[in-house]
């Protein structure tokens, strides 16, 4: 195929007295040329003359240039040909040299720094036109500015408002003022470090009083502040403090910049204590904690504290997926709030942390990467007012709870044919507990057959043995009594405390056997011992049992009809024929029927 049209074809120098160096033609080719294709350059074009000469030629494939001296010539008409066997095309620069300049890169790039300037200074070839120049300053967070200089020919530009002791690169180029071409390459960067400065803003400051006899220690922790700018290498830290009743001397104190706490004694008196950081240039601005007098009720608390009591009771914290959830109780008065706690809490002395929130805020989410699942983290709530900082709730939680460690210890077990009374210890609750207690499970089944008990839920075991669950939500209970049992039946049972992890699988079980039922037995032997017994002595007396209860002829002493009120005359029972139809009348003797 033919050859395309050469793109982006442009003539350019930058050494008007002598010649166009390279790149002085660029030319783009299509993509049927090949790489032996030839480019050929006519001679300029002339108003007193039309004839043309070649300038130069090249071979490539992409991207080609050459060169040619210019002599005293300024106006120029190039025409650059590309050919191949099946064709040729064309295209044409005419231009002034004046208006094709490409300025060499500057060199000798130095500079004069203050905290906040920075002043660069370059050399450039002398073209013998007016040059300007632009500088680009790179940022400590990548953002990149660019700064022209305010004058023709100026080898000079002041870069402000640069941060003290900040690292910064910048780079230099320069085009033609008048009649601007392009830019030409960027000098080698130079990077270079502002002065240091004062210490800007204050530190952040907190505190932990522990109650001693005769005063109390105060350990001082500090960290920079958001708005904090060391503007410079920090050397040391200075701490002072002084009474604020008698304006007593202050007493001060320099650490190292290695450190970021220390602990002082002070007496029961108030006291204002300030810290600030120092650099090679001066200090930063103070940050100022009042300590309140010592009252009576906080010497109640050092005396609670040697007894183990407590003065506020805390309050239990949820773990969410960001972090722990604290929320408190705002208080108008106060103009700022401090949660404090402890990364490694089982570690003492522990690293004390803190985090201030202002005074409309009511909640927040505590994160930190050193929190693990099942250990207990404690946190105690401040409110601030000009420098003062009074205790107000105290919380502890879990980022995440696990289940307990042991199981409870059941120490006593009561039987009786139909149930079983389990009691146990009661669970030990300390911060080494890797959750909060809710409760605890009951799980009771026979050895032989599944379990339907009344008032249970069903439980699956991973071997798909079925168990009869009871939930008890009160962590201080004790005791529990398992109903409607089957006398006379082995019975396997065990008892698991539970906390938001849930618990520890199930893995040894007590066993247990149901007694008879003693109230069958007692019903039993009404039934059967006792007629047998009364059939044995009936047996035995036969002959009495006889002669008193079914006689031959009965006596009329004996008869019950005789023993109405009305039949008794004197001390005898008298019978009278006519209220008596008898079926026969006997008379066993005459004698007898003599005295009748």
């Amino acid at each position: 195929e033919p050859p395309d049209t050469p793109k982006d074809f442009y003539c350019q120098t930058q050494d008007m007295k002598r010649k166009l160096p390279r790149p002085m033609l660029i030319v783009y080719y299509g993509k049927h040329l090949s790489l032996s294709s030839p480019c050929f350059l006519p001679l300029p074009f002339f108003d007193r003359s039309s004839q043309k000469t070649p300038l130069c030629k090249a071979s490539c494939s992409k991207q080609c240039s050459c060169s040619w001296d210019i002599g005293q010539q300024w106006i120029w008409n190039v025409t650059v040909t590309v050919e191949n066997p099946l064709g040729k095309k064309t295209a044409a620069d005419v231009f002034d040299v004046n208006h094709r300049i490409y300025p060499t890169a500057p060199f000798q790039v130095w500079e004069d720094c203050t905290d906040t300037e920075i002043t660069l200074h370059w050399n450039y070839e002398n073209y013998e036109i007016d040059l300007f120049c632009q500088t680009e300053v790179l940022q400590p967070d990548g953002k990149v500015e660019l700064h022209n200089s305010s004058e023709v020919d100026s080898k000079r530009v002041t870069v402000r408002g640069l941060q003290p002791y900040t690292e910064y690169t910048a780079r230099v180029r320069c085009g033609a003022a008048k009649h601007f071409w392009r830019w030409s390459e960027w000098s080698q960067p130079l990077t270079t470090r502002t002065k240091e400065g004062t210490p800007s803003g204050k530190l952040d400051i907190w505190r932990e009083i522990t109650p001693v006899l005769g005063g109390r220690n105060v350990t001082l922790f500090w960290k920079p502040t958001p708005s904090f700018q060391a503007n410079g290498k920090i050397i040391s830290y200075e701490v002072t403090w002084e009474k604020i009743e008698d304006g007593s001397k202050p007493e001060s104190i320099s650490f190292s910049s290695v450190y970021n706490s220390t602990r002082i004694f002070i007496d029961n008196h108030s006291y204002r204590i300030s810290i600030m950081a120092k650099n090679n240039v001066n200090f930063s601005l103070p940050s100022v904690l009042i300590i309140s007098r010592a009252t009576d009720n906080s010497r109640k608390i050092l005396f609670c504290s040697f007894l183990g009591t407590k003065k506020l009771k805390e309050g239990q914290v949820n773990g969410t997926d960001d972090g722990i959830f604290i929320s408190w109780e705002p208080r108008s008065i106060y103009d700022s709030y401090i949660i404090d706690w402890c990364n490694f809490p089982r570690l003492q002395p522990c690293d004390l942390l803190w985090k201030r929130f202002g005074p409309n805020t009511s909640s927040a989410v505590i994160s930190s990467a050193a929190f693990v699942p099942g250990v207990r983290y404690k946190f105690r709530i401040y409110g601030s007012v000009a420098n003062r900082a009074s205790l107000l709730e105290k919380k502890i939680g879990y980022l995440r709870e696990l289940p307990p460690r042991l199981d409870p210890v059941v120490r006593k077990v009561d039987l009786s044919y139909n149930s079983v009374t389990l009691s146990w210890d009661s669970y030990l609750t300390n911060e080494s507990e890797p959750g909060f207690v809710r409760g605890y499970h009951v799980y009771v089944s026979p050895i032989e057959g599944n379990c339907n008990l009344k008032g249970s839920k069903k439980h699956i075991l991973s071997d798909e043995s079925e168990l009869c669950k009871y939930t008890i939500e009160n962590p201080e209970e004790k005791r529990y009594t398992v109903k409607h049992l089957m006398p006379n039946t082995k019975y396997k049972i065990v008892v698991k405390a539970f906390t938001g992890g849930g618990e520890t699988p199930i893995v040894n079980f007590r066993y247990i056997d149901t007694p008879y039922n003693s109230n069958m037995l007692y019903f039993v032997a009404v039934l059967v011992i006792v007629p047998a017994l009364v059939a044995a002595i009936c047996h035995w007396k036969m002959k009495w049992m006889k002669e008193c209860c079914c006689p031959v002829i009965p006596s009329p002493n004996k008869s019950k009809v005789l023993s109405f009120k009305d039949f008794n005359i004197d001390s005898e029972k008298v019978l009278k024929i006519n209220d008596c139809l008898p079926d026969m009348l006997a008379i066993d003797s005459n004698a007898e029927a003599q005295k009748l």
